[in-house]
């Protein structure tokens, strides 16, 4: 068995990086008027080459740009969809760790006109990753999938005057979407990953508590989910590869959602069109791999047992064991590894260091070639 040529690879990684400091001095000071935009760019771009070349020294066969131009991994793309925008109102978002409770604010949006994609978004940015990976490495575009559009504020968040009819919501976000992925082919991206919490967040009785509180249909919702993804893909170009995300939140080494993958899984791996699943199983929190007996022959499963969100590196042992055991329900040939998450969803990044961030991408690669060869 040998390395794959196409997305997504034996070794693979979510896509948002650590920022490194002069960046995060430089956003700093550019919030505070004291740089201005062309200059912060400059600054973006030598420090996008940097992660750009370590991708490739440490051998993985894609490289993202780390997100490194972007505040958090979804909102920066969302609220440049026409019709969409941000509210006063406030999210409250609970996130948890091995220390408590953490809790994370961010603008409400609201949908108060046609949603349509007014203009390429992240274009500029991904033609420039493009224009600085090395030969023979893949460029990787991560957005947030057509559910995170939804799932932050429910039907609640849709003018009824613009959508009287739900309908025409989903169906203008999904020609949205593929729009985007269109115009991102023409720009040469042939690797799309679309991220979402939602699908994953759906599997947490507490999750679908809260929204069915909110007056949203949470025992089907993962179901309308998978059929607007597969309406925004159906018609992607030949040649572009899609895969999805799904995590149970990322911020500062906090998750909000519990629970294995067991609620959505049948619907989910049989029906969701995309061509491979980046899937969370670092701890117990994650579940088990019996939920993967639903992906079907020629979809492949990225397992992500390498947590970022903390620095202690996992042993090559461990890796090897827990892909065996996957290996029960998916046959190997099926199979790739990488992080669990990204090292830094939003700017702040998770608690641990750049040089634990190399050592775990490196570790994945070293894992991967001793499995698959």
């Amino acid at each position: 068995m040998t390395l794959r040529e196409t997305p997504p690879f034996r070794a693979d990684h979510v896509g948002s990086l650590l920022r490194p400091p002069d960046l995060l001095q430089a956003r700093a000071r550019f919030a505070a008027g004291e740089l201005d935009a062309d200059s912060l760019r400059e600054i973006e771009d030598a420090a996008i080459r940097d992660v750009v070349r370590m991708q490739h020294d440490v051998g993985l066969q894609s490289a993202t740009d780390g997100e490194f131009r972007r505040t958090s991994w979804h909102m920066d793309f969302i609220y440049r969809l026409g019709g969409v925008r941000p509210t006063d109102d406030k999210i409250q978002v609970h996130f948890r760790n091995a220390e408590g409770k953490l809790d994370f604010e961010s603008a409400a949006l609201a949908i108060d006109a046609p949603v349509r994609l007014s203009s390429t978004i992240f274009g500029d940015d991904f033609a420039f990753l493009a224009s600085v990976v090395s030969p023979g490495v893949t460029a990787k575009l991560t957005i947030p999938s057509p559910s995170m559009v939804h799932y932050r504020g429910g039907r609640a968040a849709i003018d009824p005057a613009v959508y009287p009819d739900e309908e025409q919501f989903w169906a203008d976000l999904s020609a949205a979407y593929a729009a985007e992925a269109r115009q991102v082919f023409d720009l040469g991206c042939r690797y799309l990953q679309l991220d979402d919490t939602s699908l994953a967040y759906l599997n947490d009785p507490e999750q679908r508590r809260l929204l069915t509180e909110r007056g949203d249909d949470a025992e089907h919702q993962h179901l309308r989910y998978i059929r607007q993804i597969n309406a925004a893909i159906q018609d992607r170009p030949a040649g572009l590869s899609v895969t999805t995300h799904m995590c149970r939140g990322n911020f500062r080494s906090s998750w909000a959602a519990e629970g294995g993958y067991d609620f959505v899984a049948e619907a989910l791996f049989s029906e969701l069109a995309v061509d491979g699943f980046f899937l969370e199983f670092d701890d117990e929190r994650s579940g088990g791999f019996a939920p993967l007996r639903f992906v079907p022959p020629g979809k492949m499963v990225v397992l992500g047992l390498v947590t970022t969100k903390r620095g202690q590196l996992e042993s090559k042992d461990t890796l090897k064991r827990r892909i065996d055991e996957a290996a029960k329900y998916v046959p190997l040939e099926q199979l790739c590894l990488s992080p669990q998450c990204g090292f830094s969803s939003t700017v702040e990044g998770n608690v641990l260091t750049y040089d634990e961030e190399v050592a775990k991408l490196s570790l994945i690669v070293e894992t991967a070639q001793e499995v698959w060869g």
